[in-house]
């Protein structure tokens, strides 16, 4: 890139950062704030959401079919509510979840929706003349009179006879419509009291089929959507209400100017940290995370994600790894100096040999991502799509912009010298060498140490389930003053929820009620106005309401297991492919397995509570921890090449301490984001952000001091002839006799 191009782009983008900013926090002519343009979830926005199963047999194909008619029925309904944005989607096989921002009647909502679909055709007079039930079934097919598709519909023997009853009398002329939109001799299709389509009839239909024509046709998708409609009053499935909640906007608010603020301080704290380890590389590095941040705050909106408290932990968190591939790049270029190389050069080879091990631990976090969209909930798909777009901005800034700017300082005359770089000498945070294969067994031993203590303590006093786990029900409710606890479980005992009940709020002011009795919103209703009448509260001061089945709970737990066994495999499969080798693979895997072990291991000991977000930040360590051992492993690698003659212990703790600051410092970095998060924000980030931090720590842990030495024993004997093979063989038998 010449030099008159490089300074052009450098401009482009410091603008870009600049008037980007402003418009985003400001807006400017017809042009929103982000904060306007963003959509958010109920979380944030407050309303209702509810997740209803349907209770059928059906199975495979048949059952995919219904569920998307019951799909379309529901969407038609909650459409006609008036709900801004309301949203209608499958979740899993046999689940519909319905999301209504902005509600606050949760009963009247909740049942509506959950009702079963009624369709009925009448006479244009209003006279019923046959059910859903009538109907056999309704599909489509290409008309070839007027072009376009037609409807098909198929009755039931006895709707047949309804039918061919109902176009008699409505050809004969004897009706009067009832409503002006429709002819006196249509026969109206009603759904839910909304009349979808009036096809006149001109003669006697004595058939069990007929067709819906109409001049110039339907276009395929609105016969498809009428026909799916029709079909899902014929083909009624029974929904039984299985997860619900209720939030006011009064929390999501102050949730997200709090993780506004919280996350300022983190990139704040974070830019200064930069500056300080790397000088005018960390000033570059400034630049690209405050365009990077911009890019994915638009990209989220310009995509209509819809952005949800943990999605928020999510941007914050993949803040840490955009500038974990700074870091990775900077060592680099820091070490390049330090062997002499000029600052033009020691740029270059730096990012040459920095890109490839930034691609490869970005990429199995991706792989995390990925995964965790697929089988995670709604929440934390949320969290998911979220994470997975910041993982692709923060390549795209790190390898792209990065070297644009710096590139630019290093064939500056002024800038391109040493002391703008830190000397060539880079400012370790740690900087003695330590060996770690020779004390491998120490760290063996710590790790099974606190994993068998930890799961004992867990399995005999049993986990800390939260109620999305072992179903039940949570109310949280503004009481305007600090209540006796004891005294308000008294009041409700005639439930019999043997419910846990803390205060809340900033001034202890709120309740938050949980019981593993898991109560559909009628029940819920019954003991809110029981503690009205008891505390004189309003609709308006229950914050939150949720309620999730017990079979939920089941489910999680399952998806826990697979997801983190998906990701395992995408990940072991991707490393061998990309090191040639199975040892590199195993060893990774083995670290992961080590991670999830040791922080179900803390939770057991210190009984947190496990819930839905823990899955998420269980997958999302998993991707970080793979991110740090493949830094590490690509060091080893490299070095081995280099040094083919040195033993192989001497190589793998050379390659430790040489990534060791980065390690380190990507940790920090990452724990800096999230710190004001955990302090300033509400528990349902809180929930995100408590597994990550553990998950950091014990990810870093596993790559440093579990992964490398795990592959030295895998590889020890690699270069060793079969003559020295045999001879420590029997050297070994000896000792053991």
């Amino acid at each position: 890139m010449s030099s008159r191009l490089r300074k052009i782009l450098s401009l482009l983008i410091i603008l870009t950062v600049i008037v980007g900013w402003y418009v985003t926090i400001f807006g400017i002519g017809k042009i929103h704030s982000i904060k306007d343009l963003m959509k958010f979830g109920l979380d944030i926005n407050g309303g209702v959401y509810v997740v209803m199963e349907a209770e059928t047999k059906q199975d495979g194909e048949e059952l995919a079919k219904t569920m998307d008619q019951t799909r379309q029925v529901l969407n038609k309904r909650v459409n006609e509510m008036g709900t801004s944005e309301a949203t209608v989607s499958l979740e899993g096989k046999k689940r519909i979840r319905v999301e209504l921002p902005g509600v606050e009647d949760a009963d009247e909502a909740i049942e509506k929706v959950g009702q079963t679909a009624k369709l009925s055709f009448l006479l244009s007079d209003g006279t019923k003349v046959l059910d859903g039930k009538d109907v056999k079934n309704a599909s489509i097919d290409t008309d070839s009179e007027h072009g376009g598709y037609k409807i098909k519909l198929e009755f039931t023997s006895e709707g047949t006879k309804k039918f061919t009853a109902a176009t008699s009398k409505a050809a004969s002329g004897s009706v009067k419509s009832s409503n002006k939109d429709v002819q006196n001799n249509a026969i109206m299709i009603v759904l839910d009291k909304e009349v979808i389509s009036a096809p006149t009839v001109n003669s006697t239909i004595n058939s069990s089929s007929c067709e819906i024509t109409r001049g110039g046709g339907f276009d395929r998708e609105e016969a498809s959507n009428l026909a799916a409609l029709i079909r899902g009053g014929a083909l009624p499935v029974e929904l039984k209400e299985v997860t619900s909640s209720v939030q006011t906007a009064t929390i999501g608010e102050n949730a997200l100017k709090m993780s506004i603020i919280a996350g300022a301080i983190g990139l704040l704290c974070v830019f200064i940290l930069m500056i300080l380890m790397y000088n005018i590389l960390g000033l570059m590095a400034d630049i690209a995370l405050l365009l990077y941040v911009l890019l994915e705050l638009w990209a989220i909106s310009a995509m209509g994600i819809v952005l949800t408290l943990p999605g928020i932990a999510a941007i914050i968190l993949s803040i840490g790894m955009a500038v974990d591939a700074n870091v990775i790049i900077f060592s680099r270029i820091k070490e390049e100096i330090s062997n002499g190389k000029t600052i033009r050069v020691a740029v270059s080879e730096g990012f040459r040999h920095a890109v490839v091990t930034v691609l490869d631990a970005q990429i199995t976090t991706l792989i995390a991502s990925v995964v965790l969209y697929q089988i995670g909930s709604t929440t934390v798909k949320g969290f998911a799509i979220t994470l997975m777009l910041g993982i692709i901005v923060s390549i795209f800034t790190a390898v792209v912009i990065s070297q644009i700017l710096i590139g630019l300082i290093a064939n500056s005359r002024k800038f391109s010298k040493n002391k703008y770089f830190g000397d060539g000498t880079p400012k370790n945070l740690i900087k003695k060498s330590f060996g770690f294969i020779k004390k491998r067994k120490i760290f063996y031993g710590i790790s099974i140490c606190v994993i068998i203590v930890g799961l004992s303590v867990g399995l005999i006093r049993g986990y800390n389930y939260g109620i999305d786990f072992t179903g039940g029900t949570m109310l949280q409710i503004d009481m305007g003053k600090t209540v006796n606890t004891a005294e308000l479980a008294d009041t409700i005992k005639e439930y019999k929820l043997n419910p846990s009940i803390v205060l809340a709020g900033k001034n202890q002011d709120q309740v938050i009620i949980k019981t593993i009795k898991a109560l559909d919103n009628e029940k819920r209703e019954e003991v809110i106005k029981t503690i009205s009448k008891k505390y004189n509260i309003t609709d308006k001061d229950v914050l939150a309401s949720e309620q999730f089945g017990p079979t939920v709970g089941k489910e999680l737990k399952s998806n826990a297991i697979k997801s983190v066994i998906i990701a395992s495999i995408g990940m072991l499969i991707y490393i061998i492919f990309r090191f040639k080798s199975w040892k590199y693979g195993i060893s990774s895997v083995a670290g992961l397995l080590h991670d999830v072990l040791v922080i179900l291991a803390i939770y057991g000991l210190f009984n947190i509570t496990i819930n839905n977000p823990f899955i998420a930040g269980i997958l999302t360590v998993v991707g970080y921890s793979i991110n740090d051992t493949i830094v590490i492993f690509d060091r080893i690698r490299e070095n081995r090449a280099l040094y083919k003659r040195e033993p192989l212990g001497e190589t793998i703790d050379k390659s430790i301490n040489q990534t060791l600051n980065r390690s380190v410092m990507t940790s920090l970095t990452t724990l800096i984001c999230m710190v004001p998060l955990t302090i300033m924000v509400s528990s349902s980030i809180r929930e995100f952000v408590i597994p990550l931090m553990v998950g950091v720590l014990v990810g870093t842990y596993s790559s440093i001091f579990l992964c490398s030495p795990v592959l030295y024993d895998l590889s020890k004997n690699d270069n060793k002839s079969k003559y020295q093979l045999g001879k420590e063989q029997k050297e070994k038998r000896k000792a053991s006799k």
